[in-house]
């Protein structure tokens, strides 16, 4: 699994706006937050949803968002979020992007945090588990939304932490994903000038 302190330091060291973040306090405050991503991805793990039905992952994402500070966007695309860090410095408009959605697949390995999901699946019964690690990629931008909200002031620029539903694609039927976020204006806020 890519940690927070790999992705941090990775983004920090390739963009060099950043160049104000000494590489040693940004180590630090990954490192600070590496057992809470552990945490967040095994709950998240522990309680898939599919694509367009995230509203467990959205609740915690935009709450966690919340209590560092940053304004949330919530309801994009039906349970997108948007975290709007702003930097204590002048700087550019960077978009990092996780996906939230689960697949319907049973799990089959067995790990105290293991789905027990279930739900039904075009007419079946079928269970429900993150068998493409979007449940890490949710708790690595939470990670480092943590860890950069802490260093905030010396921060330049702005960040949106965009956790999108239904990257697996949306129910029959439905809309969703990144195309609909765009469409229902995630950035009309604040336009990046990149995402990764």
């Amino acid at each position: 699994m890519l940690r927070p302190t790999i992705l941090a330091t990775v983004l920090l060291a390739a963009t060099p706006a950043f160049a104000a973040i000494s590489d040693p306090a940004l180590e630090d405050a990954a490192r600070a937050v590496d057992a809470r991503v552990v945490e967040w991805r095994r709950d998240i793990h522990q309680h898939p949803e599919l694509g367009n039905r995230e509203f467990r992952t959205a609740k915690i994402v935009a709450e966690e968002l919340r209590a560092l500070g940053l304004e949330v966007k919530t309801g994009i695309a039906h349970t997108g979020v948007i975290g709007i860090l702003r930097g204590g410095q002048p700087g550019p408009v960077i978009a990092l992007r996780a996906d939230m959605d689960a697949l319907p697949v049973t799990e089959r390995v067995d790990v105290p945090f293991k789905s027990t999901v279930t739900t039904e699946y075009r007419g079946e019964k079928v269970g429900v588990m993150h068998a493409c690690g979007h449940d890490a990629h949710t708790a690595i931008l939470l990670g480092t939304a943590k860890a950069l909200a802490g260093l905030r002031k010396d921060l330049p620029g702005t960040i949106l932490f965009v956790f999108q539903p239904a990257e697996e694609g949306a129910p029959e039927g439905e809309q969703g994903g990144a195309s609909l976020m765009l469409k229902e204006g995630a950035f009309d806020i604040v336009k990046p000038e990149a995402a990764f």
